[in-house]
Formats: C-alpha cells, structure tokens, sequence
C-alpha cells in the first residue's frame, strides 16, 4: 500500500505542478496540498505494512512514543509558519527599504544619472543601467519598487530607440542580478532548506564569497552580451521619445552623496554580518533625514514613516501570504518523503555533479511556476530531493537558487513584475520570451558550473585547494 500512497502523492506533484503553471494563487494551491500531504501519509501509517512503517519512525504517532497525531498537526500548521518570523520580518523592513528609496528620489536619480553618463549612445547607456539596477536590486525587493525603477527606465531605453521588448528583457535581466545578492531573498531561499540556526556559518557572507558575487557578475554578463547582440539585429525605433519627455515631469534629484545608501545594508550584512534589519533602518533613516523628507513635526514625520512601511507591506502581501503557508507544505513534506522514495528513490540522483547537470538541462521548468524554481512547485522538488538524498544546505541552496532567480524572477512571465511590464509596453509574452528564454541557459549553465566548482565535494577537492 505505500506504493499506492506514493503515486498518488507523485500524481498530487504533477497536479501542483499545472495548478502553479495555469497562474493561479499559489497560496491557496500551497494550503490545498499540505492538507492532502498531510492526510495522505498519516493514512499510510495505518494502512501501509508494519517493517515500512518501523522504517521511517518520522511517520509513527501515538506507537509508544510522545508523538501524537495533534502533535504532528500543530507542527505543521502552527509551529512551521511560526518559525519564519525571522524571515516574514527581513521582508516587510526590506520592502519599507524599497519605498524609501522610492520616495527620497535616490533610486530615480541613480538612473538619471547614469543616463547622463550614457549619452545618447544605446548600448553604452544600456551597460551602464543594467550596472546599476543590478546595485539597487541588491537591497530593494518587492514588485512595488521593481516597477517604480521601470516606469523610470524603460522609457529612457525605448527613448534611445532599443526595442520595448528588448528593454524590458534587459531590465528584468537586470533585477534578477542584482538578488543574487539580496539579503531579503537570501533569507527567504534559505528558509526553504533549513532555519538559521541549524547552520549559523550559512550567514550572506559567507555564500557571496563563494558564489554570489560572481553570480551577480555572470548574469549582468549574460544579459547584456544578449542584449547586445538583439539589439545589433534590431531595428532601432524612437517611439517612445516624445511620450517620455511629456509623460514624466521633472523630478529633483537626491544629493549626490546619499547615492550609496542603497548598498549599505548589504555591504554591512556581507563585511560585518550586521543585522539586515538594522542595515536598512539605518540607512532608511539616513536617507529620510538627509533628502529632507524628516522636516516636519514629529507627528508628521511618524506619518510618513507609517505610511511607507504600509504600502511597502502591500507590495509584498501576496509573498507574505505565500510564505506563510509555505513551511506548511515544506513540513508535510517530511512526511510524506517516505512514500516518495519508495517510488522514486531509486532513480534520484545521489551525485551533486549529476544533479547540476539535470538541473542545467532542466533550466527551462523554472518558468511558468514550475518544479524547478522555489516561487512554485520546486518547493515540492526540493522536498522530494532533500529527504531521499543527503545533500548539504549551501549546495542545495546554490542549486535551487539559480533557477529561482534566473528563471522566475528575471523571465517568467507569471511573475507580478514582468505580468506589468508586459502590459506597460505593449509587449507579447512570446516575443519577450524569445529573448528571455536563451539567457536562462546563458547565464544559468555558467552558475551550475560555478555550483560544482565551489559547492561541491569534487570542486572542493579539485579546484579550491
């Protein structure tokens, strides 16, 4: 019977898999297959034979141990969300970061500015904001800021006569970049694997070290050598110019020594292993009280601080909610990993050279939500692949974040931002997928190479002596 269990389990999989895909809400998809995660292994354990159920203790309750069926509940719909305060609370102050940053004028005037040093050559000025976004993106996260930043530079590149389709694919490329390195999502990925605690050496640092900061760099590469090349085979086109110059009305610019704020928090998370939280409320203040947007009374300046973080949360209540049901699942997982293994242990791969392979190959599911990438279903691969297998926290992070980020974030077009950006320019999916689709595996086979290199027993041995 534990067969039976585990193909309708691995059924439920491929069914999330198309729930995530079709772009419905992946909270309530999240909520739906805990609960039936969790019914289905505990109906193993009366059902399944007694040397399978002996074998995988995790799943006995109430069998002569202190285990009991509302234990096991509470643990999973109680105790696991509890668990990712730590994490819920990195992204509601990153997101009040963002909306700083959006109303000190900072991040606009990071991209005037480099506009200016750009002049009117396209592919210089192109280079140049992708350099940038990526720095902002370090510390902002959210769909609010991420679209604040493009209603800025979009039209400046289409203003230029690139494409609008190959704009907004170098702008997204951009992003992606640049949360290489974000602390918040750093956080968040690693919540996915394991809590702080369990591995306090797993700290940003320690990860840009030895993989992020090349990370960063191999993407920006990526992008911008496609970008480049799209664009020498693209018709140059000005229709933007005019609306540009009459849509957007002037703005004044940040002092120029405020220009730095934006990478503050991480450098100070990196260099010092300061707290994230307190990075961006120093530098948040900091920017608050240096642009002039603290001079009026103290209730005044409590308002606009409380207003900030409110619609900094609203741009992340979708993820908040996510995330909240998210460890749900990860813990019904344990559960039901057992079953899983009984159907498919045999044919997971147990070599970390081979599962970057597979997952290199495999780049192209991290789109549409799918079983690659953790912002869907790759939460149930993950699941799946970390509990019939023993592979180390760092690696599985590296492995799971690359899709996560390079798919998801910068190309799939279900996620919020590029959904935006599709509508604002007037773009086909299709046409920014043609773009999008190729720098997947251009930057993303170079990362998983990076994996093995630094992440890996044979990296280890082989190349970091």
């Amino acid at each position: 019977m534990e067969y039976v269990i585990g193909i309708i389990l691995l059924l439920t999989f491929f069914g999330l898999a198309y729930y995530c895909i079709k772009g419905y809400n992946l909270m309530i998809g999240f909520l739906i297959i805990s609960v039936i995660w969790t019914v289905l292994p505990l109906l193993g354990t009366l059902i399944s034979s007694q040397a399978f159920v002996q074998a995988n203790e995790v799943l006995q309750y109430g069998a002569g141990t202190k285990t009991t069926l509302i234990s096991i509940l509470n643990k999973i719909y109680q105790t696991a969300p509890e668990g990712w305060g730590t994490t819920l609370v990195n992204v509601c102050w990153g997101a009040w970061f963002g909306r700083v940053l959006m109303e000190t004028g900072i991040a606009s005037t990071l991209i005037r500015k480099t506009v200016e040093l750009g002049g009117d050559r396209p592919m210089i000025t192109m280079t140049l904001l992708n350099i940038v976004i990526a720095i902002i993106f370090t510390a902002m996260v959210g769909a609010g800021p991420v679209i604040a930043i493009a209603v800025i530079a979009l039209p400046i590149l289409m203003s230029l006569g690139i494409p609008k389709a190959l704009a907004l694919f170098d702008f997204m490329g951009s992003v992606a970049a640049g949360i290489y390195l974000n602390p918040v999502i750093h956080a968040q990925i690693r919540a996915f694997i394991l809590p702080v605690d369990k591995m306090p050496e797993f700290t940003l640092g320690w990860y840009a070290a030895r993989f992020g900061y090349i990370a960063v760099a191999i993407m920006l590469i990526s992008t911008t050598v496609l970008a480049a090349i799209y664009l020498k085979r693209s018709k140059m086109s000005h229709a933007w110019a005019a609306q540009t110059r009459t849509t957007t009305p002037p703005q004044k610019n940040a002092p120029y020594y405020t220009l730095i704020l934006p990478i503050v928090p991480v450098v100070l998370k990196i260099w010092l292993d300061f707290s994230v939280i307190g990075g961006f409320i120093i530098a948040g203040f900091l920017a608050l009280f240096l642009c002039g947007k603290m001079k009026g009374t103290f209730k005044e300046n409590c308002q606009l601080v409380n207003k900030l973080y409110y619609d900094g949360v609203v741009d992340t209540a979708p993820l908040i909610g996510f995330l909240l049901t998210l460890p749900m699942f990860n813990i019904a997982a344990t559960y039901a990993a057992p079953y899983f293994k009984a159907i498919i242990g045999p044919i997971i791969p147990t070599s970390e050279i081979v599962v970057c392979i597979l997952f290199a190959v495999l780049l192209g599911f991290g789109l549409f939500r799918g079983p690659m990438t953790l912002f869907g279903c790759g939460a149930a691969t993950l699941g799946v692949l970390s509990n019939v297998a023993s592979f180390s926290v760092p690696f599985l992070f590296v492995v799971f974040a690359i899709p996560a980020i390079t798919a998801n974030i910068g190309s799939d077009i279900t996620q919020s931002w590029i959904a935006w950006g599709l509508g604002y320019t007037k773009v086909e999916s299709k046409d920014f997928l043609k773009l999008s689709i190729p720098n997947i595996y251009l930057a993303g086979v170079p990362l998983y190479i990076l994996a093995i290199i630094t992440m890996t027993g044979l990296g280890q041995q082989w190349f970091l002596k």
